[in-house]
């Protein structure tokens, strides 16, 4: 493991939770009652204040009625309630733009990821790491969920080029400052730790306890494998592309221009050795195909540089993260 970077969190006011641990909910009736003894546990002996910040994702079965259970019995317990179901990626984004605290800890309400993990994740944020992710090493799921999660692991580290085992292990812990900017949509919710790098977040991966499903059953499909991946796409693009689109669109736009080079190369030289006609040769047909789809994508990144450079100047958004200003007290003062 590398050596954490000596950053500390700054002291907060009592009234303000220090730590903030959102559940996103959807149809864990009986999940619920355990789920919150356990976090109950693990979280009222770190000495430090904490929230637990559940989003029900319009669940259907009696999980309303367990949380309000939860928030009669226990002060620290909030609930947010979508009126239908909007996914696990809204839930999350609701539970980053209503949580309070400094350090930010995500786990899943199904009781597979074990609130006793959350001490271990905290203590390296306490390191000074932005982002801790949980690792299911030893993942107690089927063979038709760890395989196909594998390989989208594997692809994702080679895309996003953050090296993780396990994207799609919701427990893991941020902090607050990486999250500001967040805006998810889809399926992203898993690429969260890929933004926060590109932004120069700390990141470490560690073990953790995944243990079997207890009550009900996956709410995860093959149609949600192929979502994640045309998200890839997008989160690549984002992130390599997002305040330069001109360079992908140039280059793609480039190649095509180099094919239709070489498809009226061919031509010219059919023309003067064989004699071909050049009206009668189907790939002169082709070079003009290509030429006209270069300037196409060429014309497409001009018009996304006008929406980025629209996007940015309009609302005053930066194209950089400042980590800390450094000055010295004598200029200050």
């Amino acid at each position: 493991m590398k050596t954490a970077p000596r950053r500390r969190l700054a002291p907060v006011e009592a009234a303000h939770p220090r730590i903030s641990v959102v559940v996103p909910i959807y149809n864990e009736e009986h999940s619920i009652e355990l789920l919150q003894e356990q976090l109950h546990t693990a979280l009222a002996g770190l000495g430090r204040s904490y929230e637990v910040l559940y989003v029900d994702d319009g669940s259907r079965d009696g999980s309303a009625r367990q949380l309000q259970s939860a928030v009669e019995r226990y002060p620290h317990v909030r609930v947010i309630r979508f009126r239908r179901n909007f996914g696990q990626t809204a839930a999350i984004q609701a539970g980053i733009e209503n949580s309070r605290g400094d350090v930010v800890v995500f786990l899943d309400g199904d009781l597979q990821n074990d609130p006793a993990d959350i001490p271990r994740l905290l203590q390296l944020i306490d390191q000074g790491y932005d982002v801790v992710s949980g690792w299911r090493k030893n993942r107690q799921d089927t063979s038709s969920r760890r395989i196909p999660s594998r390989i989208a692991n594997w692809l994702i580290s080679r895309v996003t080029g953050v090296q993780l085992h396990d994207y799609g292990c919701t427990l893991k812990a941020y902090r607050r400052d990486v999250l500001e900017h967040v805006k998810l949509y889809g399926e992203m919710h898993r690429f969260i730790p890929a933004y926060a790098s590109w932004a120069g977040a700390e990141i470490v991966e560690i073990e953790v306890n995944h243990r079997p499903r207890r009550y009900g059953r996956s709410k995860y499909g093959l149609s949600r494998t192929l979502r994640v991946l045309l998200d890839l796409m997008t989160v690549k693009m984002l992130g390599s592309y997002s305040t330069k689109p001109i360079y992908f669109f140039g280059f793609v736009g480039f190649g095509f221009w180099l094919l239709a080079f070489l498809c009226a190369l061919e031509v010219i030289i059919e023309k003067l050795w064989i004699g071909t006609y050049a009206h009668r040769n189907p790939v002169l047909l082709l070079a003009v195909f290509l030429a006209i789809v270069g300037v196409q994508f060429v014309l497409m990144g001009l018009l996304a540089e006008l929406s980025i450079r629209t996007y940015h100047e309009s609302q005053d958004k930066p194209t950089y993260v400042v980590r800390e200003i450094l000055e010295s007290k004598r200029q200050a003062s």
